[in-house]
C-alpha cells in the first residue's frame, strides 16, 4: 500500500524536476555561450537518459543481454513515436535547421549501422568501442556547432548580459537537483503504479510491457512536455533526439564494451522486427521535421497512432497470438513505407510551393 502512494508524490516530482533542469538548460546555455539546443542535445539528452544506462549496464554485467538491447530500442521507439507524438498534440513543435540538416540523419545513419551491427546477433567490443567514439565525435561537434550559432545570433542586447559565476553555478545545480528529482520521481511513479495495476487484477505481462517499459523514459517525457508547453521547443526536439543518439552510441557502446564475453549478444526478434521498427521511426523524421521545419498535430496523431499499433505487435507476441505474424508484416512492409512515402510527397509539395513563391 505504502508503494503504490509513491505514485502522487512521484507525479509531482516529475513535474518539479522537470521544471527545474528546464529553466537550469536555459541558463546554462547563456552561461556556456552556446544554444539551447546544444544543452538538450548533449547535458539534459544524457541526464534523462540516466535510468536506461542504469538499466541496460546493470543487465549486461548481470549477464542478461535481452533486457540491455530491448531497453535501448525500446525507449528509442518510445521517444519517437510516444513523445513527440503528445508533445506536438500539445503544441506544434518548431524544428531546428540544425537538426533538420545534421542531427536526423545522423540518428538514421546511427540507427542503420545499429541493425547492420546486430545482424550476426551480436555487438562485439570492437563494435562498441566504434559507437563510443561515435557519441564523443558527436558530442564535439554539436558544441561546435552551438557555440558558431551562438555566436552568429549574438547582438548588443544580448551580449549586454554578463553571466556571473554564481549564475552559472547556480544553473549548474538546477539542472543537477532537477535530474536527480527527475530519476527519483520516475522510480517513485513505476513502483506506485506497477503495486496499483497489480491490485487492480493486471495481469504482469502487460505491466511489463507498459508501466515499465515506459519507466525508464518518464524523465524524458516530463522534460519533453514540460519544455514544449514552456516555449522552449529546441530544449523538447533536442532532448529527444539527443536521447536516442546516446542510447544507441553511449549506452550500446558501454554495455557492449562491457559485456562479460567479448560482446552483448542479440536476441533474433529484435534484429527481425524491433531494429527495424527503430530505423522506419528514424526515417520518418526526415520528412516530418522537413515540412515547414514542425512536427504539426497530425503528424503527432499519426506517431501515436504507430505506438499503439506497435505495443498491440509486443502483446499478441508475449501472448503468442496466432495471429500476431500479420500484424507485423502489415507494420514493416505497409503502414511504415506508406506513411514514409506519403510524408516525402508532402515535402516535396512543400518545395515546389516554396519555389512557386519565391
Amino acid at each position: 500500500m505504502m508503494s503504490m502512494l509513491l505514485a502522487i508524490p512521484g507525479l509531482a516530482m516529475l513535474i518539479v524536476g522537470a521544471e527545474m533542469l528546464v529553466k537550469g538548460a536555459s541558463r546554462m546555455a547563456l552561461a556556456a555561450g552556446v544554444t539551447p539546443l546544444v544543452i538538450g542535445l548533449t547535458v539534459v539528452a544524457m541526464g534523462t537518459s540516466a535510468p536506461e544506462m542504469a538499466v541496460s549496464l546493470g543487465a549486461t554485467l548481470k549477464g542478461n543481454p535481452d533486457v540491455a538491447m530491448g531497453n535501448v530500442v525500446g525507449s528509442n521507439i518510445f521517444n519517437v513515436l510516444l513523445i513527440l507524438g503528445i508533445s506536438a498534440l500539445i503544441t506544434p513543435l518548431l524544428v531546428a535547421r540544425q537538426i533538420v540538416r545534421i542531427d536526423a540523419p545522423i540518428f538514421v545513419a546511427v540507427a542503420l549501422l545499429s541493425w547492420w551491427m546486430a545482424q550476426d546477433g551480436q555487438l562485439s567490443r570492437r563494435e562498441g568501442l566504434i559507437l563510443l567514439a561515435g557519441w564523443v565525435g558527436y558530442t564535439l561537434l554539436t558544441v561546435k556547432l552551438g557555440r558558431r550559432d551562438a555566436a552568429g545570433e549574438s547582438n548588443p542586447n544580448k551580449s549586454a548580459k554578463r553571466v556571473t559565476l554564481a549564475g552559472t553555478i547556480a544553473a549548474v545545480c538546477l539542472v543537477a537537483v532537477g535530474l536527480g528529482v527527475l530519476v527519483l520521481g520516475a522510480r517513485w511513479m513505476v513502483e506506485g503504479s506497477v503495486t496499483l495495476a497489480k491490485l487492480l487484477g493486471v495481469s504482469d505481462l502487460v505491466i511489463s510491457l507498459t508501466i515499465v517499459a515506459a519507466g525508464t523514459s518518464l524523465p524524458e517525457v516530463a522534460t519533453t512536455l514540460l519544455a514544449a508547453a514552456r516555449g522552449q521547443r529546441d530544449i523538447a526536439v533536442g532532448n529527444v533526439m539527443g536521447s536516442n543518439l546516446f542510447n544507441v552510441l553511449g549506452i550500446g557502446g558501454v554495455c557492449a564494451a562491457a559485456a562479460p564475453g567479448g560482446g552483448l549478444s542479440v536476441a533474433d526478434g529484435l534484429t527481425s522486427f524491433d531494429l527495424p521498427v527503430m530505423v522506419a521511426a528514424a526515417v520518418a523524421c526526415l520528412p516530418v521535421f522537413f515540412t515547414g521545419h514542425r512536427i504539426t498535430r497530425w503528424e503527432g496523431a499519426l506517431l501515436l497512432g504507430y505506438y499503439a499499433v506497435y505495443v498491440a505487435c509486443l502483446i499478441l507476441d508475449a501472448m503468442h497470438h496466432p495471429e500476431r505474424w500479420m500484424l507485423d508484416v502489415a507494420m514493416l512492409i505497409f503502414i511504415l513505407p506508406l506513411t514514409v512515402l506519403v510524408l516525402t510527397a508532402t515535402v516535396f509539395r512543400t518545395l515546389r510551393a516554396n519555389r512557386r513563391t519565391t
